[in-house]
């Protein structure tokens, strides 16, 4: 199907496609994408106008727009790769939250182990320190009363 003819059948179902379904590229976005793309050549053909972008949820209402069999079949693979996109993400976030855990787990260790390496220089400190000096005794003997 011709990118002309899908886009006649939108216009013609416009109420179908409000905003969060389906929307134009901006001039920076439409930029981007044509730099990206060595076909599209703005002097020579190419696209002239920015092209409709469609939300998982367009894509979804593409399909009571569109009744060929491969409009249907592209549609149905277009639907599949929405549900992979969301389980990838969806396991990213998972490791996320291992990873968040992982670190909670080592964090707590490194404290204990903070505190104990804490109290082990403490103690060779103390253990490096010059003994204190003995009391001298006096010599002779202690008269009770004399001091």
């Amino acid at each position: 199907m011709p990118t002309k003819v899908l886009l006649q059948a939108v216009k013609r179902h416009a109420a179908r496609f409000p905003d969060d379904f389906m929307f134009r590229l901006n001039a920076e976005e439409f930029a981007a994408l044509r730099s990206q793309s060595v076909t599209s050549n703005a002097g020579r053909g190419g696209r002239r106008y920015a092209p409709y972008v469609f939300t998982e949820q367009g894509v979804a209402m593409l399909s009571s727009v569109l009744n060929s069999p491969r409009a249907i079949a592209v549609n149905i693979e277009v639907m599949r790769a929405f549900v992979r996109l969301r389980e990838a993400i969806a396991g990213n976030q998972e490791l996320a939250r291992k990873f968040a855990e992982l670190k909670r787990r080592v964090t707590r260790k490194l404290e204990s182990h903070d505190q104990a390496i804490t109290g082990i220089l403490k103690a060779i400190r103390e253990l490096m320190a010059p003994p204190p000096e003995p009391k001298k005794r006096p010599i002779g003997f202690a008269v009770p009363g004399n001091k």
